[in-house]
């Protein structure tokens, strides 16, 4: 009897349904899709090809990756959904497609985006300050796309409503290979059903 093969390591990851005002965020969508197919890896994401959402789809097909995409109905439309991806679920809330996109997920990215991807990554941050889960998140930016986001937090912190160790739950690096490699390292082994409880 032969052993199945282990399930690849897993990245979900949060950024706009708009290309943005610069081409590096482009750019740096079909690098990291690149990045994540080249090694074996799977893409959770939130199933639409248009914007960065579909560039990093796009580019993780083209390298091999596998790709699973999570999308509600009343969206299909609108971010019109993937139909080349390994699995599109389609589901009938937001809440849904977020908790399903964190199950299939070893680790998060936050690339730049709008309020979508600021809520999916302030959810899964909270989400791992409450331990329901330990997987690790990253920030991926470029234009400095993070750096007025990230002061606000240390403000926040300076005036005691976060603290030290919060922040040290967001991942950063000055590449994307050095920060797929962080989030390898840090990865959990958590339950398959350490979500039920959100």
């Amino acid at each position: 009897m032969s052993t199945p093969s282990p399930a690849p390591f897993s990245v979900c990851v949060y950024c706009g349904s708009r290309p943005g005002a610069h081409p590096a965020y482009l750019a740096l969508a079909q690098a990291l899709g690149q990045a994540i197919g080249q090694r074996g890896w799977q893409l959770v994401y939130g199933g639409g090809r248009a914007g960065l959402m579909g560039a990093v789809a796009d580019a993780t097909l083209a390298a091999g990756g596998r790709v699973v995409g999570v999308i509600p109905e009343s969206l299909m439309r609108l971010e019109v959904g993937h139909a080349g991806l390994h699995e599109l679920h389609v589901v009938q809330t937001m809440h849904q497609r977020k908790q399903l996109m964190a199950e299939r997920a070893d680790a998060f990215i936050a690339m730049p985006g709008g309020i979508g991807t600021f809520e999916e990554l302030f959810e899964v941050w909270t989400w791992r300050n409450l331990r329901y889960h330990d997987c690790p998140i990253g920030l991926l930016g470029a234009e400095d796309y993070w750096n007025p986001l990230l002061a606000f937090l240390r403000h926040a912190v300076t005036e005691g409503f976060m603290d030290d160790g919060q922040m040290a739950m967001l991942s950063q690096a000055g590449d994307i290979d050095s920060l797929l490699d962080r989030l390898l390292a840090q990865r959990s082994h958590r339950g398959d059903d350490t979500l039920e409880r959100i």
